[in-house]
């Protein structure tokens, strides 16, 4: 079977029951793998098998020939390089860029658009991740450093496991924080409720993040947070365990409409391995909350 395959919903139920029904040439595993892969899409947006249809909703499936699980296609697309030199780059990360292939993906990541731009990246730790030393959430914007040689990857690598590299970010979180500055300390691993998600659970991986009050005031608080551990969406899953959510965050309790997610990577400091310690700042983007009067600096110390 080729070409993509429109459905109308006929009633409601879940997503893979609707799919084994309308599609009993397929067999329930396949048919799951394919939902996994984000080959499904629900009136434009991929789903989970438990996803609740509605009569009417529209049901696309992609193409069902085979393709790469991680499409490593070299993308032609502007990048933002604040830094770089023979053995590795900064770039200021677009929001709505995930930073490295995965299947559920339609858009080039980060690394599809610097395989167009460099000649060589370091071999990174998985096939599908050249030169990615350490991430950011699709939706975070900011400073992400890039390596290029395996050499230097090795470095900085260690750097953010020892915790000598700093990251620090800038957010805005809803209500107002009592303290002018906190250490957040609490184990991360997937949320027992919704595997699609993290939160503080007693079995995850230790996690520590220290947050320091920036500006508050109309209901919200401009914060910065300094990661002293690198788990996954770990300043969001943390300021949402303090019932202060990041603006924006529609996954962690913040959906505010019309608003992206309010979390900027606006510090990265790290020991270079030819030239030494380095610095660089980035101011936040247009669509960041009273961009205009917050100054990247405020990460500085």
């Amino acid at each position: 079977m080729s070409g993509e395959i429109v459905l109308r919903a006929d009633r409601a139920e879940r997503l893979d029951r609707f799919l084994a029904r309308a599609l009993p040439e397929h067999s329930r595993s396949r048919l799951a793998e394919w939902i996994e892969q984000g080959r499904v899409w629900v009136e434009g947006a991929a789903r989970k098998p438990s996803f609740r249809l509605a009569e009417g909703m529209e049901v696309r499936l992609d193409p069902l020939e085979e393709r790469p699980a991680h499409d490593l296609t070299p993308a032609d697309r502007p990048l933002d390089v604040v830094y770089e030199d023979d053995s590795l780059l900064v770039v200021n990360k677009p929001r709505g860029m995930a930073t490295h292939p995965a299947p559920s993906l339609r858009e080039p990541s980060l690394v599809n658009v610097l395989l167009a731009r460099c000649a060589s990246l370091s071999g990174g730790t998985v096939p599908y991740r050249p030169g990615i030393v350490h991430r950011l959430d699709k939706d975070t914007t900011g400073l992400l450093v890039v390596a290029k040689t395996d050499r230097c990857h090795r470095i900085l690598a260690e750097q953010i496991a020892a915790r000598t590299a700093e990251r620090r970010y800038m957010a805005w979180v809803r209500g107002e924080l009592p303290n002018e500055s906190l250490r957040i300390e609490g184990s991360i691993g997937r949320d027992p409720r919704n595997r699609t998600r993290m939160a503080v659970v007693p079995e995850g991986k230790p996690a520590s993040t220290r947050v320091r009050v920036l500006l508050r005031g109309g209901g919200r608080t401009l914060v910065a947070c300094r990661l002293e551990t690198g788990r996954t969406h770990q300043i969001r899953v943390h300021l949402a365990s303090l019932g202060h959510p990041v603006i924006g965050d529609a996954v962690y309790g913040g959906k505010t409409p019309g608003v992206p997610l309010q979390l900027h990577a606006g510090f990265l400091g790290l020991r270079h391995p030819e030239r030494g310690w380095m610095e660089w700042l980035c101011p936040p983007p247009a669509d960041f909350l009273c961009c205009e009067s917050v100054k990247p600096e405020w990460l500085a110390h």
